[in-house]
């Protein structure tokens, strides 16, 4: 006799969601017992533990009725991933921004919000490719990216990902909680994001501060 893991469309989406926090926590924590064994060098580990913790992000926040405690759910599923909950949960940035701080307290601002740029950017492009598009989802990722693009001094003054989210946060503001994205402006928005993530990756300085 089959069994079936669901019963229906939400179940089902409900799991694969399970699946992918899944998968995320147990890359997080070869990602960093591959960098503290110098498996990978610093370079390669910062872009994909950023990318990793800002997809943890976007979807524990989608799962946030479901699953409360992402430590009952490590210990519901027997995982035995201390340095991915140290990484995701408890730090929330990767450890080469967290050595570069405690080495040099000047540029502590700095690297975290970067880091915290690079999270809202992939954040808010994540959560409409999870069609996530509803002005009460999508308004909070972008107010959050345009804080963040704020605080750090380091880009000139003109930078198109400023004014591109002022425009959309502008945008969304004159439309109602539960209003959503039409297809043409989501994949317009994300055009936008992706626009000015190349622009602001380029205008960071290289040594990284």
């Amino acid at each position: 006799m089959e069994v079936k893991l669901w019963n229906d469309k939400r179940e089902r989406e409900m799991y694969d969601n399970f699946a992918d926090l899944f998968a995320i926590i147990k890359a997080t924590e070869k990602l960093e017992k591959a960098y503290v064994r110098d498996i990978i060098s610093s370079t390669d580990y910062e872009p994909e533990c950023l990318k990793l913790i800002a997809q943890f992000k976007t979807l524990t926040s989608s799962l946030k009725d479901t699953i409360p405690s992402i430590e009952r759910f490590v210990d519901t599923y027997r995982m035995d991933c201390p340095a991915a909950l140290n990484r995701l949960v408890t730090s929330g940035v990767p450890a080469t921004i967290e050595h570069r701080s405690a080495a040099a307290a000047s540029t502590t601002t700095s690297a975290a919000t970067v880091a915290e740029c690079v999270q809202n950017f992939i954040t808010a492009m994540d959560s409409l490719k999870l069609n996530m598009v509803a002005v009460d989802q999508v308004h909070p990722l972008l107010s959050d990216l345009s804080a963040s693009l704020n605080k750090l001094s380091i880009l000139p003054a003109d930078f198109e990902g400023r004014t591109k989210m002022k425009e959309w946060i502008a945008r969304l503001s004159k439309m109602g909680a539960a209003d959503e994205l039409t297809e043409q402006q989501s994949r317009q928005l994300h055009f936008d994001l992706e626009s000015s993530y190349n622009s602001f990756m380029a205008a960071l300085p290289n040594d990284g501060n």
